[in-house]
């Protein structure tokens, strides 16, 4: 133990390692996860060493964490800002009203102190940003001393642990077992076939897995029936949506222009989306074999668009805008919109900051880039635009207003989650600057998390016992009322009133409720991504309004 004391980044890594583990231990279709692992390690050794941790390590982390967390969600938060979402939001609405009446209530009913309460808050709607908010709230709460703030912060972590169990446990049954059961719907069925109406059949691809037919291929055709037309006549025939790429007649490399005339038993590589370069077979004769030397290199590069014209335009739209893409033989081969990657086709509806994958000849794409945005920066963090995003959401964090008698303030939790989200945004509308790529951005997540939520349970480990021996029944109660009631009039209201669709609407659910387990349990059953759909609007909205439920809980009950 007291290698630990006089050493606590050891005792430190050393929760981060076993919590994990813990984390990983799978019971049925739950697991506790690395963040709860943690936090349950980290109370019973800071338990049984009593190890002091600066809390400034907790502020440091922590700022990392929420502004990493605004910054991914940033570009799909402002996108889900549409008429069409309006009628998911409201989820999100009963989910806070519900969680902090149901908090205020207990807090009132039972006495409970504000750091066991804004625990239950944390902890019940399963949102461990929640316990950075509410913990910070309370160090800046006047007419307490330092033990008392020491106390209450440790009462956070405490009940925090207990009901996220319990919330953990209840969410994940409720919404993949029981929900469909009362909502009368095979949820298996039902999402195949909202599936189907919706986007005409098919899935989507696992991280993991690619397309065994990739929509843009080129092919080699031996020229019979197209002897004597030109390589123009040819292109013009698919309205440029097939490009002659090279021509090879005996031992030599013809260059494929307009005005080439084809001639019989010519080699002719044609590049295009697989219908068309395979439609174009039926004109120019019988598919070869890959030749030697009939072959052109093809570049690739993602562009963001940012052009203001281009705003909302289709693809064809766009392709028909710009004539390089038929000119040059340039092809649009995937549109990434945030995290979401849409099809390719001619209809799909273009934004600002929407990331297009464009396929062709290099001068081709020199041409387009600066027409249509700017090719995308990614390669590296801009720790410039990273550091002022933190040190702007920390100095709003500062600022005070007050309702009444009340006190309210964001503190560095609050202001670093507004400040990653607009800069997050702002970086996706023009993304040539503010890089931060998302294997970065989700590693400091992850860490900032998982080393706070450590630090906390170290030095909330003394105050844990006498807590649970005070509240040991009513932790369990609220952290499992605190799911059924929210949820349960979102199912009611959604269904009811809002008409949304049951594999939506499930989905939609465990989103408000930020729970990753449960979509997953749900996804399971209904093995379909379809309740996906409904669960990244609202986890979205909740990712950004319920750890803003922590200082306003604290504001009041303080007050």
């Amino acid at each position: 133990m007291g290698v630990l004391r006089d050493h606590p980044e050891l005792a430190l890594f050393l929760c981060l390692a076993l919590g994990h583990l813990l984390g990983r231990l799978r019971v049925g279709p739950l697991t506790l996860g690395g963040i709860c692992g943690t936090l349950i390690v980290s109370l019973l050794l800071g338990a049984w060493t009593k190890v002091t941790v600066s809390g400034d390590v907790k502020t440091v982390f922590f700022a990392l964490f929420i502004f990493a967390l605004g910054y991914m969600a940033g570009p799909q938060f402002f996108s889900q800002l549409n008429r069409g979402s309006l009628r998911f939001f409201a989820l999100c609405g009963i989910e806070l009203v519900s969680v902090l009446a149901i908090a205020f209530g207990l807090a009132k009913a039972f006495d409970l102190d504000v750091g066991t309460a804004s625990g239950i808050l944390a902890g019940a709607a399963t949102e461990s940003a929640v316990v950075g908010t509410a913990t910070e709230s309370i160090g800046k709460l006047s007419g307490l001393t330092q033990d008392q703030i020491t106390q209450y912060q440790g009462h956070v972590a405490t009940a925090y642990t207990v009901c996220y169990l319990f919330g953990l446990i209840t969410i994940v049954i409720y919404t993949s077992q029981i929900m469909p059961m009362l909502l009368r719907v095979d949820l298996r069925d039902a999402s195949r076939e909202l599936w189907e109406r919706m986007r005409g059949g098919g899935g989507g691809l696992e991280s993991d897995e690619r397309e065994a037919l990739p929509g843009m291929v080129g092919r080699t055709y031996l020229v019979t029936t197209a002897d004597g037309r030109t390589v123009g006549e040819l292109e013009s025939e698919f309205d440029g949506r097939i490009t002659v790429e090279a021509v090879k007649r005996g031992s030599r490399q013809l260059t494929p222009a307009p005005a080439l005339r084809l001639t019989l038993s010519d080699l002719v590589l044609v590049v295009g989306r697989r219908s068309h370069a395979i439609e174009a077979g039926r004109l120019i004769g019988p598919e070869t074999p890959g030749i030697p030397g009939v072959d052109t290199p093809l570049a690739t590069s993602q562009v963001a668009v940012t052009d203001k014209a281009s705003d909302g335009m289709t693809v064809d739209q766009l392709q028909r805008a710009h004539p390089e893409f038929v000119k040059d033989g340039v092809y649009i081969t995937d549109v990434l919109r945030g995290d979401q990657v849409l099809p390719a086709d001619g209809g799909t509806t273009l934004r600002r900051g929407d990331v297009l994958t464009l396929v062709g000849a290099r001068s081709g794409l020199t041409k387009l880039v600066g027409r249509i945005g700017a090719v995308v920066r990614n390669d590296a963090t801009d720790f410039i635009y990273l550091g002022l995003g933190i040190a702007a959401g920390s100095l709003l964090g500062q600022a005070v207003v007050t309702f009444g008698d009340v006190p309210m303030s964001l503190g560095t939790g609050g202001g670093c989650l507004i400040s990653g989200l607009l800069f997050g945004w702002f970086r996706s509308r023009r993304q040539t600057f503010g890089a931060f790529p998302p294997q970065a951005a989700t590693t400091i997540k992850d860490m900032g998390l998982a080393v706070f939520i450590a630090c906390t349970g170290l030095i909330s480990g003394p105050q844990a016992w006498p807590l649970l021996k005070q509240y040991g029944a009513l932790l369990p109660f609220a952290g499992i009322a605190m799911v059924l009631v929210p949820a349960t009039l979102s199912l009611v209201v959604g269904r009811k009133l809002l008409k949304i669709e049951k594999p939506l609407l499930i989905g939609a659910i465990a989103g408000q409720q930020c729970s990753t387990p449960a979509i997953t349990s749900v996804t399971q059953v209904a093995q379909s991504s379809v309740p996906m759909l409904g669960y990244t609007i609202t986890y979205a909205l909740s990712n950004f309004l319920l750890p803003l439920t922590g200082p306003v809980l604290v504001g009041v009950l303080g007050g």
